[in-house]
C-alpha cells in the first residue's frame, strides 16, 4: 500500500487543486499539493534506505487489469527495485521542495491553484514512468510528463514567448516519442510481450538475429535499441533534439528546477538504464549512446560559456550533465550514470532555485551583466549557490572529502577511460574538456552575480521597480521571464555597464524559498560522499543493483584502478577553469571584451548555439510553412473552394434562389404553372 500512496497521492492532490481551483483558494490548494508531496517523500526514503541496507527486495504491486487483446496483455502494476527506489527519492524530494519553494516564488500570481495542480500532475506522471512494469505503462508516464511540461512551460499563456516555448518543447518531444513508440511496437513484435522483466530476460537470446525494416535486413537488437534511444534523446535533450530545453526557461523558475534539473530530462537516462540488458546486446547501439552523450556534453558546455541569462547558463549546464550520464550508460557504467543522476538532482535543483532567489531579489532581472556585488545583499542565497557550484565543478580531495559532483562526475570520466575502446577514449577526452568548461561557466556565473561592483542601475527591471515605488508611470514591458530574448549588445561586459544601485536594494527571499535551498545544499555537499559506496564501489554496488540493471563488476574494478593522472585530470581542469574565470571576471575584467574582438566568429558561433535553430528553420520550418501555404492557397482555396463552395455549391445556391421565387404559396400560381407544363408536354408530343 505504501508504493500506491507514493504514486497516487500527487494525482489526488492535483485533482483537488485543479478542480477546486479558486473555489478552495490559494492556501488550500498549496497545502493539499505540498502536503501530499511531503507524505510521498517521507514514504520514499525508507524504501531507498531499505535497499541499501539489504532489507528491501524487488516487489511488484498490482493495481488493475488494463488491456487484454490477443497476445497483448498489459496490466497496471508498480514495480519497485533498487533502480526505482533511487528515482522515487529523486522525484519526490525535488518535487516536494519545489512545491514549498513555490509558496514564496509564486506568491503574487493569480493562478496558484492551477500552477500547483500542474506541478502535482507532473510528479504523478513521472512516478508512473519510473514504477512501470511494462513498456506501455512507461509510455503512459512518458507522455504524461510531456503534457505536464507543456502546461508548465506555457503556464503564463498570455506571453507569446511562453506559448512558443511550450509548443516547441511539445513538438520536438513528439519527434523523439515517435522513435520511442516505434521501438515499443518493434519490441512487442519481436518478443511478443511488453513486460519489461520478460523482455530483459529474453534479450540476450535475440543477439545476432535480424529483422526487416524499410526494405532492408537490420540487426534486431540494434534497431530496437536505436529506436528506443531516439525517444531518450528527445526527452533528455540530447544533441539534435535539444533545442527545446533552453527555450523552456520561459516557464516559472520552479518549473525549471522540477523539469530540467532532476525529473523529466532524466527520464531518458532512466529508460536506458532500465533496459540496459537490451543495450548490452548491441555494440552499435551503445556506441551511438556514447557518441551522442559526449557530443551533447561538449556542445552544451561550449554554449553555456557565453550565455548571459542566468537561467540559460544553468539550462545548458543541465544539457551537458545529461550528456555525461549517457556517456556513462554507453560505456556500460550504468551505476555511475544513475549516481550522477542522483547527485545532479540535488545540486542542479539547488542552482535553479538559487537562480530564482537571485531573480526574485533583482525584481525579475535575469541578465547577469546587470548583477554584481550581491553576496552582501543576499548572503544566504550566495552560500547556497556556492554549495551548488562546488558540487557541479567537482571540488574534493580523494579519501578526505568531496562535494557531490566530485564522486559522480569523476566516476563517469574514469569509467570512460576504463572502457578501453576508441569511443571510450573520445568520451574520456570530451569529459575532461567539458569539466574545464563546466568549471569556467559555473564560476563565471558566481563572479558576475555576486562579486564586483553593483551594476543594477542599468537594468530596466530595476528602473521600473523604482518608478513603481515612487508612483511614477512607465510603459509596460514584457513579463519578467522574457529576459531570455535579449536585445542588449551581445559583447557588452561588466565594465561597460553603468555601476551603482540607483536607489534599489536587493532583498533576501522569504523562508519558504530559503528552506528548500538549505536542504538541497545538504544534498549537494554530502550526497556524493555518503552514497558513493552503494552506487559505484565494486564491493557493494553489484549487490545493491542486483536485478535492476546490467552492472559490470569488471568495468567498475578497472575504473577504480585507473592511473593517478586519469583520476587527477578532472580536478586539474576544474582548477584551470576556475582560474580563467577569476582572471576574466574579477582581476582583468576587460578580457572578455578583448576575446570577443579577437575571436568574433567563434563567439558568434557559440552565442548562437551552433546555429541549430537557424538550420532547423531553413530545413524544416520554412519548407513546412511553404508547403502549408501551398495546400492552403492552391489546394484549399484554389481547388476545393473554387470547385466546391465557389463552384458547384454556388450554382446550386443560385438555382435555389431562382426556384424559391416560384414558391409563392398562391394556388392560382401553381395551377398556372401546371397548365403551362401540360401545354408544353402536349405540344412536344404533337410535334413528335
Amino acid at each position: 500500500m505504501t508504493v500506491q500512496l507514493i504514486v497516487f497521492l500527487p494525482l489526488l492532490a492535483a485533482i483537488v487543486a485543479g478542480l477546486g481551483n479558486r473555489m478552495i483558494g490559494n492556501f488550500a490548494a498549496k497545502l493539499v499539493t505540498t502536503g501530499a508531496l511531503f507524505v510521498s517523500l517521507a514514504l520514499s526514503w525508507p524504501i531507498f534506505l531499505g535497499f541499501m541496507a539489504g532489507t528491501e527486495h524487488s516487489q511488484l504491486h498490482p493495481v488493475l487489469a488494463w488491456i487484454h487483446s490477443g497476445d497483448l496483455h498489459v496490466d497496471w502494476a508498480l514495480r519497485v527495485d533498487a533502480l526505482t527506489s533511487v528515482m522515487l527519492v529523486v522525484v519526490t524530494t525535488v518535487s516536494a521542495l519545489v512545491h514549498l519553494y513555490s509558496w514564496g516564488y509564486m506568491a503574487e500570481d493569480d493562478s496558484q491553484p492551477r500552477f500547483f495542480a500542474y506541478l502535482s500532475l507532473f510528479t504523478f506522471a513521472m512516478l508512473m514512468l519510473v514504477t512501470a512494469d511494462n513498456l506501455v505503462q512507461m509510455f503512459f508516464g512518458w507522455e504524461g510528463v510531456g503534457l505536464a511540461s507543456y502546461l508548465l512551460i506555457g503556464f503564463w499563456y498570455y506571453k507569446p514567448s511562453a506559448n512558443a516555448a511550450a509548443m516547441k518543447a511539445f513538438i520536438v518531444n513528439r519527434v523523439g516519442d515517435f522513435g520511442f513508440s516505434l521501438g515499443i511496437f518493434g519490441t512487442f513484435l519481436v518478443f511478443g510481450t511488453v513486460s519489461i522483466p520478460a523482455i530483459l530476460a529474453a534479450a540476450p537470446g535475440m543477439a545476432g538475429s535480424t529483422i526487416g525494416f524499410l526494405g532492408h535486413r537490420a540487426d534486431t537488437m540494434t534497431l530496437l535499441c536505436i529506436l528506443l534511444f531516439i525517444g531518450a534523446m528527445g526527452k533528455s535533450a540530447q544533441l539534435g533534439l535539444h533545442t527545446w530545453l533552453p527555450d523552456a526557461m520561459e516557464g516559472p523558475t520552479p518549473v525549471s528546477a522540477l523539469i530540467h534539473a532532476a525529473t523529466m530530462v532524466t527520464a531518458g537516462v532512466f529508460m536506458v538504464c532500465r533496459l540496459s540488458p537490451m543495450f548490452e546486446t548491441s555494440a552499435t547501439a551503445t556506441g551511438l549512446v556514447i557518441f551522442v552523450g559526449a557530443a551533447t556534453a561538449l556542445f552544451a558546455a561550449t554554449v553555456g560559456t557565453v550565455q548571459n541569462d542566468i537561467k540559460r547558463v544553468i539550462a545548458y549546464s543541465t544539457c551537458s550533465q545529461l550528456g555525461y550520464m549517457f556517456m556513462a550508460a554507453g560505456v556500460g557504467a550504468y551505476g555511475a550514470a544513475m549516481f550522477h543522476l542522483f547527485t545532479h538532482a540535488f545540486f542542479k535543483a539547488l542552482l535553479f532555485l538559487g537562480a530564482g532567489s537571485v531573480i526574485h531579489a533583482m525584481h525579475h532581472e535575469q541578465d547577469m551583466r546587470f548583477y554584481g556585488g550581491l553576496r552582501k545583499q543576499i548572503p544566504l542565497t550566495f552560500w547556497a549557490m556556492m554549495a551548488g557550484t562546488l558540487a557541479i565543478t567537482g571540488v574534493g580531495v580523494e579519501g578526505v572529502f568531496g562535494f557531490a559532483g566530485f564522486y559522480s562526475k569523476d566516476a563517469i570520466i574514469e569509467a570512460a577511460y576504463a572502457h578501453g575502446s576508441t569511443l571510450g577514449g573520445f568520451a574520456f577526452a570530451v569529459g575532461v574538456f567539458a569539466a574545464l568548461l563546466t568549471s569556467f561557466y559555473s564560476w563565471r556565473l558566481i563572479f558576475l552575480t555576486f562579486f564586483g561592483k553593483p551594476r543594477w542601475a542599468a537594468s530596466e527591471h530595476i528602473q521600473h521597480a523604482l518608478h513603481d515605488a515612487h508612483g511614477e508611470h512607465h510603459d509596460e514591458r514584457p513579463d519578467a521571464e522574457d529576459a531570455g530574448h535579449d536585445t542588449r549588445p551581445h559583447e557588452a561586459h561588466a565594465d561597460e555597464i553603468p555601476t551603482g544601485t540607483g536607489g534599489y536594494h536587493p532583498h533576501e527571499s522569504p523562508w519558504t524559498m530559503l528552506v528548500p535551498l538549505g536542504l538541497l545544499s545538504i544534498g549537494a555537499i554530502f550526497a556524493g560522499m555518503v552514497f558513493a559506496h552503494w552506487f559505484i564501489e565494486p564491493e557493494s554496488a553489484p549487490h545493491f543493483w542486483a536485478g535492476s540493471l546490467a552492472f559490470s563488476h569488471e568495468l567498475a574494478e578497472r575504473a577504480h584502478q585507473a592511473p593517478l593522472l586519469v583520476k587527477l585530470a578532472p580536478a586539474i581542469v576544474m582548477i584551470i577553469g576556475f582560474l580563467i574565470a577569476l582572471q576574466a571576471y574579477v582581476r582583468s575584467t576587460d578580457m572578455p571584451r578583448r576575446f570577443v574582438e579577437q575571436f568574433g566568429l567563434l563567439y558568434a558561433f557559440l552565442y548562437n548555439k551552433w546555429y541549430f535553430d537557424e538550420a532547423y528553420d531553413v530545413l524544416f520550418v520554412r519548407p513546412a510553412v511553404w508547403l502549408g501555404r501551398l495546400f492552403w492557397k492552391k489546394g484549399d482555396e484554389g481547388t476545393i473552394d473554387r470547385f466546391g463552395p465557389d463552384g458547384a455549391a454556388a450554382i446550386v445556391r443560385g438555382g435555389n434562389v431562382l426556384t424559391a421565387r416560384l414558391q409563392t404559396g398562391y394556388l392560382y400560381t401553381y395551377a398556372l404553372v401546371m397548365l403551362l407544363g401540360l401545354a408544353a408536354a402536349v405540344t412536344w408530343v404533337m410535334a413528335r
